[in-house]
Parts: structure tokens; C-alpha cells; sequence
């Protein structure tokens, strides 16, 4: 066992601060990694507030990992020491079900290990997250990172872009297609760098005018005021994907809608409240899919960072110290951050 130290909730209305924990010693197939820099997730928030349950306390999280490796186990042989690597939403699955074999560990028929809130087979309990300075990881289960690429930028991609690169592949997007993205936010904003690089005619949706500027920096080709009904008609019949990407409970007949034939709107967040029924007929009449998409696999999500890194796509972010992280939730709630939050570890100091 060696100590490593973190910020933890202790309690669902508790702030998250210092604490100390251990990490187990790395096994014949583990690897160790110095974490350099952690991404700040909605869901991070959502866990450590048990907004959607099942929190087990003290909670310790962080799943957009990145850092280098200081040990091997002596079967490793994908990674040695010195290598700039990640850790995303996974640390273990089953193996054996048909969804693992097929490389689509986050479907594990029998329910992937979450890089924390998850069941630590190991030490047992529950399995600490990236808000630490280390962490210790199955080989198998750990990504690797282009050493010319910012560390911190590339943080947020072992969830926003993988949750976004995931289903703008498995639906084939590509040169020639119009592809929506709707919501600019930390997802959102991933989105439409990926479709982009994939050479897709991007329209950004946004609630936010102040938002067109920044949506065309970021990619965009065309951006909508989704409560402006002129314009959205003037998209009627005329997409062929869109990428949902809204938490909130919201009408989604008004992007349905925009699906020409056979067209497909996937969702990538998780309101707290379901969204309104959506209208069989929108499905019916022009043969359109409403679909939903988790994150992505290992190999899924190792074929997404060597993506953005022949691409030179990383994330928007704003760097905060360990001890600015309840302070960045609340920001976070307000959509005060472009595009997100990224921890730099070297502010975390033993107390």
C-alpha cells in the first residue's frame, strides 16, 4: 500500500478538501501514473452532491486523468516508465462479455469499474478519482498520449471528447455531411471541433447570442438561435446528425424536426428530469432514429486522442489550483467557464 493524497466530499453537502487515502501497490499488469493534470466533469459535481444517488462517501473525484508513468508491473509491455499517458471514465470491466470483446468495455454486460464511485476490486470500497497525485491503473486500461501535446488541454478529452468523437463516428460522419451540435459547453464544444476535423458542415444550436462568435472560432459554419423559430424552420429537413448534447429537459420534436430521411439525433447528456415525450410521428414520417451514446471504449478512445492529435484538436480550458475547486462547481452550475475546468496538480501539497 502507499499514501496518496487528494480532494474528497465527505458528505453530499460538504465542500471537497484534503484528503489523505491509499492507492494499492502496482501489480504484474498495473501501471503508475503521477498524475500532471485532472479535468473538472459535470459529472464530477453530479457524484460528489449524490445529485443522482448511489454516492459512496468519502468521494474523490476525477476521470479526465493525464500525467506519466513512474512504475510498471513486471507483465506490462504497452507502457514504460516516463510515457505521457491517461486515464478516462474506465479503470476495469469484465473482459469475457460479448461487449467487451468487441471492444465496448463502457456496455460491460456486466457493469464496467468507474474510474471512481466504482467498486475497487482490490482494496475493496470504492475507487478514488483523479483529484490526487496518483493513481494506479491496469495496463489495459490506460491510454496513450502524444508527447508533443498539452497535457492539460488534452485532459478533457478522456471524457468530453471521447462521450463526442464516439458517436460522430459509429454514425459515420464524415465530408458532405451537415451535422448539428446542439449546446456550446464542454461537450458541445469538443463536438464541433471533431465534426469538424471530420469534415462535416457544422450548425451550432445555442440558447446564447453571445455565443455566435465564439461557436465560429471554435468550428462552426453556421450557428442558430434555437428560440428564434425563423431560424430554426430554416433548418427543416436538412441534417443529417445531430449531437445532442443538452443535461437539461428540453423539447426535442424542435431538432427532430431538422432530420432529413433516415437522419439520427443521438444524446449525450443526462438531465436530472426526463425530457418531454418526444412525437412518434417526427420518427415515423421521415424514417428518423432518436439514439443515445456512453462515452466509448479503450480502442475507441485511444483511435480519438491519435484523431486530435493528427488534427491538433484539444480542449478550451481554464486552469484552476486543487484548492479553486468548489468555487469552479459553482461556476460550472452557472456555465461561467469556457470551455473546462483543468486541475493543475502541482498546487496539491501534502498538509
Amino acid at each position: 500500500m502507499a499514501k496518496a493524497i487528494g480532494y474528497a466530499a465527505r458528505a453530499a453537502d460538504k465542500p471537497l478538501s484534503y484528503f489523505e487515502f491509499e492507492r494499492r501497490e502496482p501489480k504484474a499488469d498495473d501501471v503508475e501514473i503521477e498524475i500532471a493534470y485532472c479535468g473538472v466533469c459535470h459529472s464530477d459535481l453530479h457524484q460528489a452532491r449524490d445529485e443522482w444517488g448511489g454516492t459512496v462517501f468519502p468521494c474523490l473525484p476525477g476521470h479526465e486523468i493525464v500525467g506519466t508513468v513512474t512504475r510498471v508491473g513486471n507483465d506490462v509491455t504497452k507502457y514504460k516508465v516516463g510515457d505521457k499517458v491517461g486515464v478516462g471514465c474506465m479503470v476495469d470491466s469484465c473482459g469475457t462479455c460479448i461487449s467487451c470483446e468487441q471492444g465496448h468495455e463502457q456496455y460491460c454486460e456486466n457493469g464496467f469499474v468507474a474510474t471512481y464511485n466504482g467498486e475497487d476490486k482490490h482494496l475493496g470500497g470504492a475507487t478514488y478519482g483523479g483529484y490526487s497525485n496518483r493513481v494506479v491503473v491496469r495496463e489495459d486500461f490506460v491510454l496513450k498520449i502524444a508527447d508533443d501535446q498539452d497535457l492539460a488541454a488534452v485532459s478533457p478529452l478522456l471524457c468530453a471528447g471521447i462521450t463526442t468523437y464516439s458517436p460522430l463516428h459509429h454514425w459515420g460522419v464524415t465530408k458532405g455531411h451537415k451535422v448539428g451540435v446542439v449546446g456550446l459547453g464542454g461537450l458541445g464544444h469538443m463536438a464541433v471541433k471533431i465534426a469538424k476535423a471530420m469534415g462535416a458542415e457544422v450548425v451550432l444550436f445555442t440558447t446564447s447570442p453571445g455565443k455566435v462568435d465564439d461557436a465560429k472560432r471554435l468550428g462552426a459554419d453556421h450557428v442558430v438561435i434555437s428560440k428564434d423559430e425563423d431560424q430554426m424552420k430554416a433548418w427543416r429537413n436538412r441534417l443529417d446528425f445531430i449531437l445532442n448534447t443538452v443535461a437539461a429537459p428540453h423539447d426535442l420534436d424542435a431538432y427532430m424536426e431538422l432530420l432529413r430521411l433516415d437522419g439520427t439525433m443521438t444524446l449525450v447528456g443526462v438531465p436530472a428530469s426526463p425530457h418531454p415525450s418526444p412525437s412518434v410521428a417526427n420518427l415515423i414520417f421521415k424514417r428518423r432514429s432518436l439514439a443515445g451514446s456512453l462515452i466509448g471504449g479503450i480502442r475507441e478512445t485511444q483511435d480519438m486522442l491519435d484523431f486530435c492529435a493528427k488534427h491538433n484538436i484539444t480542449s478550451d480550458i481554464e486552469m484552476i489550483d486543487i484548492d479553486e475547486i468548489n468555487d469552479a462547481y459553482e461556476r460550472m452550475l452557472k456555465s461561467d467557464v469556457k470551455y473546462r475546468f483543468v486541475i493543475d496538480m502541482k498546487s496539491l501539497k501534502q498538509q
